[in-house]
């Protein structure tokens, strides 16, 4: 077996935020509300944003607002921010076409997800994402999440999607430490932990960075837990992970998508969220209290 030992340079930085789809209170997409958020994140130190990926609520979002929102955040946060734009659907002609207006509207990659429902074989998912690698212009992150898709990408199809120059990073949500461990030990891929409480075990194996749905909400306390580590005060990235971990069940295992319960305290601290789309149902009052809770405890720690 070989091994690299370069560590490749982050694709989209390191700490990017899985960032929300604001919408007014009538339910249409608040561009205004969505640049306010961007700013702010960016402000509290993210490093890039993902839009319109599972937190973004992309299921229900058209074409036309997917665009729009990604030319809106451009404009907010600049020419020096990356912007990753979500464009995995369950249909590869679709996939490429959202990736093609993705890049015309201002992104500098593209969030591709394993097509889901129809469950493909692994050498059609192989296929899918080359596809849509050759055919974007744009660095291709990888969302490899069975648990939502029904379908891993395995890590012997990671390996050999690793060596198209197109494919770039993975947003990693496949709850297979060792599977990842084996690609990073093999490619330059540049992981990023897609659930937050591998955020600091993913960064000390290897991997690029995190993008968080939680750094919504406290995108700096996220960050200084890469920033810990970096400065080799591995003890303090650790307890800085550990005190993370009740916000995190809280937004994230609390039996509730991310979006629900993320937009539900945002909306508390008087920040762009508005409701959710359909089918999805907003927080009850005392799941929000709750998530205020343990949002205040964090902060006060």
């Amino acid at each position: 077996m070989t091994t690299t030992t370069a560590t490749p340079a982050p694709p989209f930085g390191r700490a990017l935020c899985a960032m929300i789809t604001p919408f007014t209170a009538s339910g249409e997409l608040d561009l205004d509300g969505a640049q306010r958020l961007a700013d702010r994140l960016v402000t509290e130190g993210c490093d890039g944003l993902v839009l319109s990926g599972t937190t973004g609520e992309s299921p229900t979002t058209t074409d036309a607002e997917k665009s729009a929102l990604v030319r809106a955040v451009r404009e907010a946060v600049g020419e020096s921010v990356p912007i990753v734009a979500g464009v995995g659907t369950a249909d590869t002609r679709h996939t490429v076409e959202l990736a093609l207006a993705a890049g015309k509207a201002g992104a500098d990659g593209v969030l591709v997800v394993t097509p889901y429902y129809s469950r493909p074989p692994q050498d059609a998912v192989e296929e899918h994402f080359r596809t849509v690698a050759d055919a974007s212009g744009l660095p291709v992150m990888l969302y490899d999440i069975p648990g939502r898709t029904g379908t891993r990408i395995e890590p012997e199809t990671m390996l050999r999607l690793a060596a198209h120059p197109g494919i770039a990073a993975v947003k990693d949500c496949s709850y297979d430490f060792l599977g990842t461990q084996k690609v990073l030990a093999r490619t330059e891929l540049a992981y990023y932990a897609g659930c937050e409480e591998h955020i600091l075990p993913l960064y000390a194996v290897g991997g690029t960075g995190y993008v968080s749905t939680v750094a919504n909400l406290v995108p700096r306390r996220l960050r200084s837990i890469l920033d810990a580590f970096d400065a080799g005060d591995t003890a303090r990235a650790a307890r800085l992970q550990q005190q993370a971990t009740e916000l995190v069940e809280s937004t994230m295992s609390a039996g509730l998508p991310g979006t629900v319960t993320v937009k539900a305290l945002l909306n508390t601290l008087s920040q762009p969220a508005g409701p959710v789309r359909p089918p999805l149902l907003p927080a009850t009052h005392e799941t929000t209290a709750e998530l205020r809770a343990a949002y205040k405890r964090l902060r006060a720690g």
